[in-house]
């Protein structure tokens, strides 16, 4: 199964973007704000001590079973000209996979790079793994699966 997942920006000011995004293409909360940080986090991005902050926002167009845009901030941001997963504007292209390790190779047998290591991470009745990876231009791509967990 391959399925568009995100589109990841990275802003110096995410509040601000996010404000725009849902005044000028009327991008819509869907509730899944952020604010991670932990060594699964460290690890995912090669970064020590690394802290997002921002939100999902359904595009527009789109019901219940939609690619979202996410707009982070990192307490720590990549100077210019840096090609980092902290780096200011386009980050990152997610897909949702079955298997991302299987997918990891296939990016890498492509011509493609690994940026951190696969990790899991848990949330509220879901667990997810995770892991960033780069096109053969460098592009970040982030692939992830999730799945259901046992919540009683």
């Amino acid at each position: 199964m391959f399925r568009y997942a995100h589109t990841n920006i990275v802003a110096r000011d995410s509040e601000r973007l996010i404000r725009f995004y849902k005044e000028v293409f009327h991008c819509k909360s869907i509730g899944e704000t952020r604010d991670l940080r932990g060594p699964w986090l460290d690890e995912l991005t090669g970064l020590s001590g690394a802290h997002i902050t921002g939100e999902h926002l359904c595009l527009p167009g789109y019901g219940d079973d939609h690619p979202t845009l996410e707009i982070f901030s990192y307490d720590d941001m990549a100077e210019r000209g840096e090609r980092r997963v902290n780096s200011c504007g386009l980050a990152h292209l997610a897909f949702e996979v079955d298997d991302v390790e299987e997918t990891l190779d296939r990016v890498l047998k492509a011509g493609g790079c690994q940026v951190g290591r696969v990790v899991a991470a848990e949330y509220p009745g879901r667990r997810a793994v995770f892991v960033y990876a780069g096109d053969p231009e460098g592009n970040i791509i982030e692939l992830q699966s999730w799945r259901k967990t046992d919540t009683k």
